[in-house]
């Protein structure tokens, strides 16, 4: 089935056109039919495949015909929430894209910035309100957001909105929220307890889970290296010195492992920025905007910040430190092979994280493929670093050297 053919306004149907998309993915084709029907989603599919817009597809058209037969009183009517700045955004943006020629209102919230300018646009008429948890309570608390005209609430990434600590918070949400109201729940991974806590949150919900057997896409290539952890950032060196021009996303566990890696690569004169919950706004989206450019090839990222990243060519995904879950697993790889691209993901794995291999192997329900590394290329990449700040075997040897020549000099 193409989109021409689906009942949706004529001016989402252009602006889909505009983006060259004739016929829906998979999520699409089996959430639109769903949601135009007003039944409680709960979705789960791979990263890439188009969720954003198997949700906000169908509800601009029904605020759309909403607004057309003039049967919408004021007031904010669809609620997105998500876990970070930088996903938010992300949604926004295909909502105002998607719905340029429809006379629907998209406007997105979160922390970081002044509140000010977005009071003042909530005060002009907002139909469709994305926003980060930490924001949106602010302003509710404020008297500045009112939400008892919500008819749709769409929690994007609901397992880590829910895995974060974040389920008290939406429960309080849920005492703003009129009782009567369609509620979608959207994400790539969900696991039975989060499942648990989704379904309370929902009434008869429709279930639409894509590829439950392979929680990734096919066309991304997953490889792993045994690297020691003090060795990691020479073979990170030597992978962006092999492929100069690819545009590489390095996942690390914490924020100062983040700035950490960064400074390892700033020392052998490789460029790389970080992205994390301890930068500013401003400079997250300059980040964010320069990555998206390719002016930026190397983007270090912690898993909470990262969440979401969608950015066109990432070729590579490369887990310089494994995640503490499958899960996060999944999200990661998913920055890379977007719809049909293809992409890598190159894990690092040290001794002490053979554990965490073994359970993201058990999830995906394969083998990944070893890279094979001899002990001499092993020592040729320790050697031929440019950072000698601290490497304290290449020193050694340099002085064993030195030691020898002086004897074989006495020996003359």
């Amino acid at each position: 089935m193409k989109f021409e053919e689906y009942r949706i306004a004529d001016g989402i149907k252009t602006s889909i056109s505009k983006l060259g998309y004739k016929k829906p993915t998979d999520i699409q084709y089996k959430s639109i039919p769903a949601v135009l029907k007003g039944e409680d989603v709960l979705a789960i599919a791979q990263t890439g495949t188009g969720k954003t817009a198997a949700f906000a597809i169908p509800i601009l058209h029904v605020l759309q015909e909403r607004k057309s037969a003039k049967l919408r009183p004021d007031g904010v009517k669809c609620l997105v929430m998500a876990p970070t700045h930088e996903l938010a955004l992300q949604i926004e943006d295909v909502f105002k894209t998607l719905g340029k020629h429809t006379r629907v209102n998209t406007l997105c919230i979160h922390g970081g910035v002044d509140q000010a300018p977005q009071i003042k646009q909530l005060q002009k008429g907002v139909d469709v309100l994305v926003a980060t948890p930490g924001r949106m309570f602010d302003l509710v608390s404020q008297g500045a957001l009112k939400l008892s005209r919500i008819e749709i609430l769409v929690l994007d990434e609901a397992d880590h909105m829910l895995d974060l600590g974040f389920i008290k918070d939406i429960r309080d949400l849920m005492r703003h929220l009129p009782k009567r109201r369609q509620t979608l729940f959207f994400s790539a991974t969900i696991n039975p307890e989060i499942k648990k806590l989704a379904y309370s949150l929902v009434t008869n919900a429709i279930r639409i889970q894509i590829s439950p057997k392979n929680p990734v896409a096919k066309n991304i290539e997953h490889a792993v290296a045994f690297v020691e952890m003090d060795h990691k950032r020479f073979f990170l060196e030597n992978m962006i010195n092999n492929d100069p021009e690819k545009k590489m996303l390095v996942f690390v566990r914490t924020k100062v492992r983040a700035e950490r890696v960064k400074k390892a690569l700033e020392r052998v004169k490789l460029v790389a920025d970080t992205i994390h919950s301890d930068k500013l706004q401003s400079e997250r989206e300059q980040t964010m905007r320069r990555f998206r450019k390719g002016e930026l090839k190397v983007l270090i990222a912690t898993d909470v910040s990262a969440r979401g990243i969608d950015v066109p060519n990432v070729e590579y995904v490369i887990n310089y430190d494994l995640p503490e879950s499958s899960e996060n697993y999944v999200h990661r790889v998913g920055r890379t092979g977007r719809g049909r691209e293809k992409g890598q993901a190159v894990s690092f794995c040290s001794t002490e994280e053979k554990d965490q291999l073994t359970e993201i192997e058990e999830a995906l329900g394969k083998r990944i493929q070893r890279i094979e590394i001899s002990k001499g290329e092993y020592q040729l990449i320790l050697d031929t670093t440019e950072d000698t700040s601290d490497n304290w075997k290449q020193l050694m040897r340099e002085a064993e050297s030195s030691k020898d020549n002086r004897r074989k000099k006495k020996k003359k």
